[in-house]
């Protein structure tokens, strides 16, 4: 079971990100599978790279997944929160990429719902599959780009330790 703070970061208490905004960084892109970590890069080799969801409650209560991937946190809204069986896809938006130190922020607006690992099984151009190891479990999903956006689907083949 994977702790309140991944290994590697700092205390559990919410921290107030340097930027209120997402990553000014001129060459980050709200897609994720043109991104590709390089090797060399300054994650720390054998460590997974971190998530976190997020629960909103202004303006319109929604969530949004952030994945670690090249320095920042990859985001998309999420507005009906992840899926819960495979017949049900979820709209997922594209939007900034954030700073690493949106991983542990809450605010009177903005909880933690779970957070974690994540490790990438698969990237074509349309579609992403990976697996979120949780506080509460390990789950498997798809980003699947479409003419419209982005879905994010629960799989079936789900890991051998379930979802919690």
């Amino acid at each position: 079971m994977i702790g309140l703070v991944p290994t590697g970061y700092p205390d559990a208490v919410a921290r107030t990100p340097s930027t209120n905004g997402p990553a000014r960084s001129s060459d980050l892109a709200v897609n994720p599978v043109d991104r590709r970590s390089a090797p060399g890069s300054s994650r720390m080799v054998g460590v997974a790279p971190a998530f976190v969801l997020h629960q909103h409650r202004k303006p319109r209560p929604h969530f949004d997944l952030r994945l670690e991937e090249d320095g920042v946190l990859r985001s998309w809204a999420v507005p009906r929160g992840l899926p819960d069986s495979p017949g049900d896809n979820r709209l997922a938006i594209a939007v900034p990429d954030h700073h690493l130190d949106h991983l542990t922020y809450e605010d009177a607006d903005k909880s933690i719902a779970d957070i974690g690992r994540w490790e990438e099984h698969d990237r074509t151009d349309r579609r992403m599959l990976f697996t979120l190891h949780g506080r509460t479990g390990s789950s498997r999903y798809a980003l699947i780009r479409t003419s419209e956006g982005w879905l994010l689907h629960l799989t079936k083949e789900q890991p051998s330790e379930g979802r919690g």
